[in-house]
């Protein structure tokens, strides 16, 4: 067995007329060694997201600003960064992008640098890159800008997610780095079918649709799939409250996460990184829905690694230690009828999701380890 990796931790509380949680970050990252990259005159690229319009639970600008202010320090020119989506809502072009950040709060004077769209003006702007020891994926399709920053540090909102299980640091880097087409390519494993007897004819998930997948049937009252031209992107299965989208088989789920994890490795791969990853406001499904339901678990801390993979592992681990809410989606999920305990708060509160086949596939293609040591700052 490898070394372990090192993850930095500290939680969020603060004595009065202490330091605030923003400082506690700086000096996190500090510690653990951010100012060992090379820094100085290097564009840098911080991902993170933005947030759809609606939801609430993104990480707030003064976050990212507090990154920023100790790259700037650190002689880096640093900007704020994501890609388009490939569904409808407010970041599907760079212009709709952009007013979408700034509503929330991203501004350059609040944010301290700018904000680049990683893919450019309608997500077409991007390069291929190796992986290396990829099965599934031999050359991502990245957003240009992001491959040109001379170093990438993500900065992760850590949440829950219909699809993945939870949305962790390669989440942010894989699919939120893959162009238009990169987030087709990974999307594109599975199709989901529709349980008849479930659906309501309510129409929600077609407002989620941007590839003309789903059908709605009048004489029925009912939805269907257009298998040609569903991506099987699993914006539908988030949408419905009734559990009547399905998709067809875990291999599709794993088929997902191991591509994410080779899209990660194509990003991350022989240049200088460093990653951040907030478990605060643990949102039951990703912060891309226009809409954010109450946590499911208390806020734990803020951790970073030069390991994407440690820094994901470590956080599932702390996550798993926490004990649900009752008034969240998981706590529902529990008290339900006919409730299996599946004894993990990401599979029990997302059943259809899966996640562990990403950590494992990540591992297996030498993205990072999934042994640590846990740092508490």
């Amino acid at each position: 067995m490898g070394e372990k990796s090192k993850v930095y931790f500290t939680d969020f509380r603060t004595p009065a007329y202490g330091d605030s949680v923003l400082k506690k970050l700086q000096k996190m990252i500090r510690r653990a060694g951010i100012a060992d990259l090379d820094l100085d005159g290097k564009f840098v690229a911080i991902k993170m997201h933005f947030g759809e319009h609606g939801n609430i639970s993104f990480l707030r600008p003064n976050w990212a600003r507090a990154v920023v202010d100790v790259v700037r320090e650190l002689g880096g020119k640093p900007f704020l960064t994501d890609c388009n989506t490939m569904y409808p809502g407010y970041r599907k072009n760079a212009l709709e992008h952009l007013y979408c950040a700034w509503e929330n709060g991203f501004t350059p004077l609040a944010a301290g640098c700018p904000i680049i769209i990683g893919d450019g003006l309608k997500g077409t702007d991007d390069v291929e890159v190796e992986v290396k020891g990829g099965e599934y994926v031999k050359a991502a399709k990245i957003g240009r800008a992001i491959m040109d920053a001379d170093v990438f540090i993500s900065l992760t909102h850590f949440k829950g997610h219909e699809m993945t299980g939870f949305g962790g640091t390669i989440k942010n880097i894989g699919m939120g780095c893959g162009s238009r087409a990169g987030k087709k390519e990974q999307h594109s494993s599975g199709k989901p079918y529709i349980d008849e007897n479930l659906c309501r004819g309510c129409r929600r998930c077609m407002k989620e649709c941007a590839n003309g997948g789903l059908v709605f049937d009048a004489e029925k009252g009912k939805m269907g799939i257009d298998r040609d031209h569903c991506v099987g992107c699993g914006r539908c299965l988030g949408a419905c409250n009734f559990d009547a989208i399905i998709f067809e088989n875990d291999g599709a789920m794993c088929d997902l996460n191991r591509k994410m994890a080779e899209y990660t490795k194509a990003v991350v791969d022989g240049r200088p990184q460093f990653h951040i990853s907030l478990i605060v406001d643990v949102s039951p499904n990703c912060d891309c829905h226009p809409e954010n339901d109450a946590p499911i678990i208390p806020d734990v801390g803020m951790l970073c690694s030069f390991d994407p993979l440690a820094l994901d592992q470590a956080c599932v681990d702390l996550c798993l230690k926490q004990t649900p809410f009752e008034n969240s989606q998981l706590g529902d999920h529990i008290h339900a009828p006919g409730f299996v305990d599946l004894h993990d708060h990401f599979c029990n509160n997302n059943p259809e999701s899966e996640y562990k086949s990403c950590l494992e596939h990540a591992e297996k293609i030498g993205l990072g380890s999934r042994q640590y040591e846990l740092i508490r700052v």
